[in-house]
């Protein structure tokens, strides 16, 4: 079983979240922080509080004006990235059931799967609540072993085992989801973390999809006999 992440390691935004953000903020007034990067991975409104000083009254207003333009210009920029596709394609062709286990709220999630196509493949999307909502959808969270323990609930798995099932990344936070559930985490180098975090944080690191593949033989193939 694969549980995977969405923006920097299915998807590609392609400065859509960056740009997004910087977009937002400018337009409010605010400072914007020299690495956007470290924007990709927490929900939106998590990361203001963390890395700006936009006063907390006023997050709601800059997470709405991000995400009205995210759905009007960025999703049109996102890319699936080489080899993904194929990659899933492949995996479900041999019976391995697959989630995607996303910070991003979960009707953003669930559109951008199915305009891309991965509805195909996986079998459900788990997302956070949406933080510039006024009713979040009942029962979603921020954090990802939340997020990742209900993608393991809505497949059946209440005892996930570690030795077939493991979550791919590209952030730290993926990692830590994994491991609350004492499951591993892949990391893609194609994402949104620098060398240190894809140094400390993985079980291994796949630079292509096809390394990827390899990597995750390891926790898809059939079980020995008597197993």
């Amino acid at each position: 079983m694969v549980l995977w992440d969405l923006d920097g390691t299915l998807l590609d935004p392609a400065g859509a979240i960056t740009g997004g953000i910087a977009r937002a903020l400018a337009e409010h007034g605010h400072a914007v922080p020299e690495d956007l990067r470290r924007f990709v991975g927490p929900p939106v409104g998590v990361s203001l509080r963390a890395f700006t000083d936009v006063p907390e009254e006023r997050i709601p207003e800059v997470v709405a004006t991000y995400r009205a333009r995210y759905r009007t210009e960025g999703i049109e920029q996102t890319r699936v990235y080489p080899g993904v596709s194929e990659l899933l394609g492949s995996l479900h062709g041999a019976g391995v059931r697959m989630a995607v286990a996303t910070q991003k709220p979960e009707p953003t999630a669930e559109l951008l799967v199915a305009r891309f196509g991965l509805d195909r493949w996986v079998e459900t999307v788990s997302g956070a609540a949406d933080d510039a909502a006024a009713v979040p959808r009942e029962g979603l969270a921020h954090d990802k072993p939340a997020i990742i323990g209900e993608a393991l609930r809505r497949l059946g798995v209440h005892a996930p085992d570690p030795a077939r099932t493991v979550m791919v990344g590209d952030r730290r936070y993926d990692a830590e989801g994994a491991a609350a559930h004492g499951l591993d985490c892949l990391g893609v180098a194609w994402g949104f973390a620098d060398e240190d975090e894809l140094g400390s944080c993985f079980a291994a690191v796949a630079r292509d999809a096809a390394q990827l593949a390899g990597l995750l033989a390891g926790y898809t193939s059939p079980a020995p006999a008597g197993r």
